[in-house]
């Protein structure tokens, strides 16, 4: 091993409103440092997610390979059934829905987060 893994830093407009949507959604505490830099724990106590202040930030335009996505988070769901309650839910925080893999059992949901990074909703 060279190194562990200390954080993923997102750049955003606005760290405090994508931190805060992103602990809603994950339910980690959220550390406002300053108004460039905000943290969320999980509930581990690492601190995997970092959002840094990004005056000049281009959203990517998923699937467009023009701007593309560059990175995204991938997050799980018990059952594809939930995926529907988490829809409804990422939605009402201001997520936008992109694109549904199909499958019955199996899948996932793209969405775009307020500062227009795309995540994905996974059941498995």
């Amino acid at each position: 091993m060279i190194a562990k893994m200390q954080v993923m830093v997102i750049d955003c407009p606005d760290p405090a409103a994508l931190g805060r949507f992103y602990q809603q959604i994950l339910g980690w505490e959220l550390n406002e440092l300053d108004e460039s830099w905000v943290t969320l724990t999980g509930g581990d106590g690492t601190t995997p997610l970092a959002f840094q202040k990004a005056p000049d930030h281009v959203p990517p335009r998923w699937p467009d390979s023009a701007h593309p996505q560059q990175m995204h988070l991938d997050l799980e769901v018990d059952t594809r059934e939930d995926v529907e309650r988490a829809q409804e839910q990422v939605v009402a925080l201001g997520a936008v829905f992109l694109h549904d893999s199909g499958g019955e059992k199996r899948g996932f949901r793209v969405f775009a987060d307020p500062a227009g990074h795309p995540f994905c909703l996974c059941a498995c």
